[in-house]
């Protein structure tokens, strides 16, 4: 009211409406590893989070694929071999085979492209290094992946992590940072999810060494703030046709190509030269721009071995095979923001399929599941399996603290960290504001209006609001006056939570012919 001094006539404007709630996002992962580059227009961005919506935008700012190095090698006698080696009769020549990926994959990027083929949308990106930065070249430090995490403190957008590189890890190191990964989300930020791979998760049985040793290394903090999920998945992300002859070493082209007919064997001699020689041999000829007849050569050498050799194309086929073995956490996260932007972080993130996914690593039946789902210490994983006719799906909603009544669902967990985020955001208006009833009265219906929105949208339980939430504030109700006189203003909030419908029971029973 202003002071009225002069006569005249005075505008009074008086809100009619009190603030509101504004739900936060739910569905915005954080994504750590490494890169090819990272730079936006010459401004370095390692160790920055950055903001991305596409994959064309991740392609702009950090660069492409990885390089492919798979080194061939002749099988000792108790190795079994990747493949035997034919004659052009389709005759065993004795050679038998190994292919091995010569360093540690770098997962980011085509988790990346499984993530957005999965439905994925904005996301952040921490650039821990380029693919040769690692602490020796083509290697994955877990300390510099720990760093990354660290630089996600002070954004407070993210609300999952995901970090696909830490499966490359040896195995301790991996638990480390997941275990890193779960302090972030739950003892330091509170308000995100980890989504976790497990360590050698395209091998083994539900019931053996991979499962049983990430259940007993874990540890027991922080679980309700993360899922994981088994097995690996096959994927088609990468084609054998993007592969190159360069990508092999310890290769003898001469030994191995017994099936190239007699019209391609004169390209061996190009596929031993290195474009170092070419290079020579273009200014020799006086090529105007070495590189590009580097690079036609290159590609005359590969079309001829593809199209003049199957065991070449087997090698492809193999190397592509092991490349497309992928970790499900970067596909689950954009199943994640799928079903958030289409039902609501409430509904359970599961009986969906991943797009992209040829089949899971491992078979998983009925009965392999129950050991999965349920466990003694609590520690569930949420499986992946194929069923005839559906493709593959995700069949398991639980996050790792499986005991607790609380906690026990990821829909669960998610929606209350959304509850909370919009709550907090919009009360930091009312600090400093007078703690008395005008103000009490001003946080609980602002509260109150907003958990109504998110009632009637399914969010919670109950036939009527008064069945699906409470919420209270006020002395006497909540504070005391030795809180009011330390200026401290208590809410308390009760909801119902939704939780999923996991098991299913349908009686039978027969009844009397009525008539």
């Amino acid at each position: 009211m202003p002071v009225m001094k002069t006569p005249g006539v005075y505008i009074v404007e008086k809100n009619a409406f009190p603030n509101s709630v504004v739900e936060v996002a739910t569905a915005v992962p954080a994504f750590v590893g490494y890169t090819e580059f990272a730079s936006d227009g010459g401004k370095p961005l390692t160790n920055k989070p950055f903001r991305i919506s596409s994959l064309a935008e991740f392609e702009r700012y950090f660069g492409g694929a990885p390089p492919a190095k798979f080194k061939i090698a002749v099988a000792a006698a108790a190795v079994e071999p990747d493949f035997k080696v034919k004659d052009a009769k389709g005759v065993e020549t004795g050679y038998s085979l190994t292919l091995a990926k010569e360093t540690r994959q770098f997962r980011l990027y085509y988790a990346m492209r499984h993530f957005f083929q999965n439905q994925g949308g904005a996301c952040w990106i921490v650039s821990v290094g380029g693919y040769g930065t690692a602490a020796a070249p083509g290697d994955i430090d877990g300390e510099q992946l720990t760093k990354g995490i660290d630089q996600l403190e002070l954004e407070q957008e993210p609300t999952m992590l995901v970090i696909p590189d830490a499966v490359e890890l040896k195995q301790a190191d991996c638990i480390k940072l997941q275990q890193d990964m779960l302090s972030h989300c739950g003892g330091k930020m509170k308000n995100r999810f980890a989504i976790l791979d497990i360590w050698g998760g395209f091998e083994g049985r539900p019931d053996g060494q991979p499962i049983t040793e990430f259940r007993g290394k874990l540890g027991v903090n922080n679980l309700m703030f993360g899922a994981a999920y088994y097995p690996w998945v096959r994927t088609r992300l990468v084609q054998e046709t993007s592969l190159s002859y360069l990508d092999f070493s310890g290769v003898d082209f001469d030994k191995i190509l017994h099936d190239m007919p007699d019209s391609f064997k004169a390209v061996l001699t190009d596929a031993k030269n290195t474009p170092a020689e070419w290079t020579t041999a273009a200014k020799t000829e006086k090529a105007e721009d070495a590189e590009d007849w580097v690079l036609s050569r290159q590609e005359q050498t590969q079309k001829a071995l593809y199209q003049g050799s199957a065991t070449f194309q087997t090698i492809l086929s193999l190397a592509a095979r092991k490349l497309n073995l992928m970790p499900p956490s970067a596909a689950m996260a954009g199943l994640y923001t799928m079903v958030d932007n289409s039902r609501g972080v409430w509904k359970a993130p599961a009986n969906v399929s991943i797009n992209n996914a040829v089949e899971p690593a491992v078979s998983i039946s009925h009965d392999d599941q129950e050991r999965l789902n349920v466990d003694p210490q609590g520690k569930s994983i949420n499986a992946i399996r194929s069923f005839i006719g559906e493709g593959v799906l995700v069949w398991g909603a639980r996050t790792l603290d499986g005991n607790s009544l609380d906690w026990r669902y990821v829909n669960v967990r998610r929606t209350m960290i959304m509850l909370e985020e919009s709550c907090k955001l919009a009360a930091k208006a009312m600090v400093f504001e007078p703690n008395v009833a005008g103000t009490w009265l001003t946080i609980k219906s602002m509260i109150q209006n907003f958990l109504t929105g998110i009632w009637r949208r399914g969010g919670l339980m109950g036939a009527v609001p008064d069945d699906a939430f409470s919420v209270h504030c006020g002395l006497g109700e909540t504070m005391t006056p030795e809180d009011v006189l330390e200026g401290i203003l208590r809410v308390t909030v009760l909801v119902a939570m939704v939780r999923p419908a996991e098991f299913i029971e349908i009686t039978f029973q027969q009844q009397m012919p009525k008539s």
